[in-house]
């Protein structure tokens, strides 16, 4: 090896559909630190398709138009490890094509989100989405070199997957018999450094919450897998003998009009209203807080709040808020059913309560706000617990593989595979953007939906390009 192939640095190329800027959601939150960390020891672009309105000192971040595959295998060509995202590989058959190193980050399990987001969608629609998502993610599973999760549980959900498409098989089984290294567990993480608050975000701030009143902070989007219409309840409960006791949804409403309104937030405001307490004792914050504010919000609370239904989203998810809700050190009342539920009642770090169960949310309320003894005990359990979750914990293990990047070990099987397998419908949505596949959609909905499902496909298409 020659002295300069031994200080060579990894080129890592990260690709997300996500915005960069100010106000970012979870994906791009995710990506943005990965590639601060892998900064130190690689070099690394961040590509997205969406725009970009942030930059960094220490990796580039560059816009391409979407479905523009010229631009991309440029970037490609420059890369030796890409992490892939969500759609990268539909969106860009060059990278879906790539004879490099691909990093398949599933953190979030989206195709069981799709089975809660399109629920109240006619259900051919609701059927197509889930068909997708589900596509998508084979892909992934059928071609990357190496997997991130974000839990034990996730683990279990793509070792799965994994088994079912084949991959875990006697050639990776040999390499290593725990898949660990095929399948590393890299979770969402926190900052090391400790939230500062510049300016008060709600106390004194937001009309109707005193300086002296107690904050709970709902502290993300309201989506359709989330249950925020029983924590309104338990409000409802507390309203009359705790008129102190303020509930601030962080970020009502998605910054990204690519993301649709859910049935979700129309349905909390809905019980909020009817029960008399938007703007007394609940509050919603139509704008989406930039990523570098949320410090002013999260140290303007007194409990960190998080509630879900039981289904399999819940059972897969992690839930990016909750490690917000540990940066700031926030006692937390969470529902019973995710990992993280397990956290909190494992750690001593707040209250769990059953799913669907206002009175007893309420109780934990209650406790966990008016009780000093269980609100040091909680603070103390926090102090630990938060530095378990940073990001530079949270991350090392992509570090340590992008350092040194190696193939999987059943490569040449994979690339051998025929990329024309799956349903009709998923071999549509494997053909490159353009008439072709226009016309294959079309024929496809026609089918499934006829003339009403084709004007929906269409006018969704349409609002997606006027914004771009």
């Amino acid at each position: 090896m020659t002295p300069e192939a031994a200080v060579a640095r990894t080129r890592v190329l990260i690709i997300t559909g996500d915005l960069i800027g100010e106000r970012m959601a979870g994906p791009a939150i995710r990506v943005w630190h990965m590639a601060d960390a892998l900064s130190a020891v690689c070099d690394v672009r961040i590509v997205s398709w969406n725009r970009i309105e942030r930059a960094s000192d220490r990796f580039e971040t560059v816009h391409v138009r979407e479905a523009d595959d010229r631009q991309m295998r440029d970037h490609e060509q420059w890369a030796d490890v890409i992490i892939v995202q969500g759609t990268s590989f539909r969106v860009f058959p060059s990278i879906a094509q790539t004879q490099k190193i691909v990093v398949a980050d599933l953190y979030d399990p989206f195709q069981l989100e799709q089975l809660e987001m399109n629920k109240y969608a006619p259900p051919a629609e609701w059927a197509d989405e889930v068909t997708k998502a589900v596509s998508l993610l084979n892909e992934q599973l059928g071609r990357a070199d190496c997997f991130l999760c974000a839990s034990e549980a996730q683990r279990d959900l793509w070792l799965g997957g994994l088994s079912s498409m084949g991959r875990l098989n006697p050639t990776t089984y040999v390499a290593d018999p725990t898949f660990e290294s095929l399948l590393r567990l890299v979770p969402f993480g926190l900052p090391e450094e400790r939230p500062v608050q510049r300016s008060h975000g709600i106390k004194g701030t937001v009309p109707g919450i005193g300086a002296d009143d107690k904050v709970l902070i709902w502290g993300g989007g309201i989506y359709n897998w989330f249950d925020p219409a029983t924590l309104v309840e338990a409000m409802g409960l507390l309203a009359e003998d705790h008129p102190e006791i303020k509930l601030f949804f962080l970020s009502a409403r998605h910054f990204n009009p690519d993301i649709p309104e859910m049935r979700a937030l129309a349905d909390t405001v809905e019980i909020a209203e009817r029960l008399g307490l938007i703007d007394r004792t609940v509050f919603f914050n139509d704008a989406w807080v930039d990523y570098e504010r949320r410090a002013d919000y999260l140290l303007d609370a007194d409990l960190g709040v998080s509630t879900h239904l039981l289904h399999a989203e819940t059972r897969f998810a992690f839930r990016t808020r909750i490690l917000d809700y540990l940066w700031a050190e926030l006692p937390i009342v969470a529902t019973e059913g995710d990992s993280f539920a397990t956290l909190i009642r494992d750690r001593g770090i707040g209250r769990v309560v059953p799913p669907a169960d206002a009175t007893a949310l309420a109780a934990a309320i209650i406790e966990m706000v008016c009780n000093e003894e269980a609100r040091e005990t909680a603070a103390r359990n926090l102090r630990i617990v938060r530095d378990e979750f940073t990001w530079s914990r949270a991350l090392a293990p992509l570090v340590e593989f992008c350092v040194d990047p190696r193939p999987a070990p059943d490569r040449e099987l994979v690339l051998k595979r025929s990329s024309a397998g799956g349903t009709p419908f998923e071999r549509i949505l494997a053909m490159p953007r353009g008439p072709r596949r226009d016309l294959a959609l079309f024929r496809h909905y026609w089918k499934q939906g006829g003339p009403a499902l084709v004007r929906s496909k269409m006018l969704t298409r349409r609002e997606r390009l006027q914004r771009d």
